[in-house]
């Protein structure tokens, strides 16, 4: 893979993984038009560029640190300060140590994702080689984010989110493995659901996408170690692409919130119905 390429990568990393229009599918599509365009990269499928593309989710990370930043920042500063304040109380978790119960519930929905992605990895991953399957997954997600604007006022808080509602946004982010579905659009979707507000519901969503794909992306690394380590990408073409999508990824994750917290989710739809039926029909040519 040649540093255009992975900037390229990059860039559509960094433009579609807020957008919730699936920035994995918008990556396996653009891998299979430039290797139809005779360029050499890995197959899709392969677990050398599945950890590409993780990498560069990781690059968006970036882009939640910059953006969420004083929020990140009194999170971190709660959860420290009321892990005191309950071991002091002898484990009792009391209502007002919120920052702490929230880090429990994430925790409870990175094992739903877990759960549902190990069960079905295999599944997964075989939907990487078949671009035709994600016609189906990005026409659902265009469903799904109209139907997110036809809701009206949520009524629930952060202090209202229960075990089952997290349960079921880690549930529908193992959903969002697959290329088609959203990972943003699934999990706003579940939250909002849940009757989440649509500002915690964004927040959260966006949150829990960090020790998810952390832990994604060293699971993939492990299994890329185990049978030999890199040997078509190198870590200058990894690095590139990281930079690439952090930059543009802080653009994105601003426009999609703007569009989130007004309900207007619905412009999203469009497009990707427009980009499911160009790849049924042909017009988008994946070789």
């Amino acid at each position: 893979m040649t540093l255009w390429i992975a900037t390229l990568l990059g860039a559509v990393q960094g433009i579609f993984m807020f957008l919730p229009v699936s920035s994995t599918a918008h990556l396996v599509l653009t891998q299979h038009w430039l290797i139809g365009q005779g360029h050499l990269l890995p197959a899709p499928e392969s677990a050398e560029m599945i950890l590409f593309d993780l990498v560069v989710h990781v690059g968006t990370l970036v882009s939640i640190a910059i953006v969420f930043w004083s929020s990140l920042t009194r999170l971190s500063g709660g959860i420290a300060r009321q892990s005191l304040q309950w071991a002091s109380r002898q484990g009792t978790l009391r209502p007002e140590l919120l920052y702490l119960r929230l880090t429990l519930l994430c925790a409870l929905s990175v094992l739903a994702t877990a759960a549902v992605g190990l069960l079905l990895k295999t599944t997964f991953e075989r939907v990487f080689a078949l671009p035709l399957l994600v016609v189906g997954t990005l026409t659902v997600t265009g469903l799904l984010l109209w139907w997110t604007d036809t809701l009206g006022a949520r009524p629930r808080g952060l202090r209202q989110i229960t075990p089952r509602n997290a349960l079921v946004i880690g549930a529908a982010q193992g959903l969002a493995l697959v290329p088609g579905f959203s990972r943003s659009g699934l999990t706003i979707s579940a939250a909002l659901l849940s009757g989440l507000k649509r500002r915690w519901a964004a927040e959260y969503s966006f949150f829990l996408a960090i020790p998810t794909i952390l832990a994604a992306t060293a699971v993939q690394a492990i299994e890329v170690a185990r049978n030999g380590g890199l040997s078509e990408l190198d870590y200058g073409v990894m690095l590139t692409a990281f930079v690439v999508a952090a930059a543009i990824g802080t653009l994105a994750l601003r426009l999609v919130l703007y569009f989130l917290y007004r309900a207007r989710m619905k412009v999203f739809s469009f497009y990707l119905w427009a980009l499911a039926a160009a790849v049924l029909l042909g017009v988008i040519n994946l070789g």
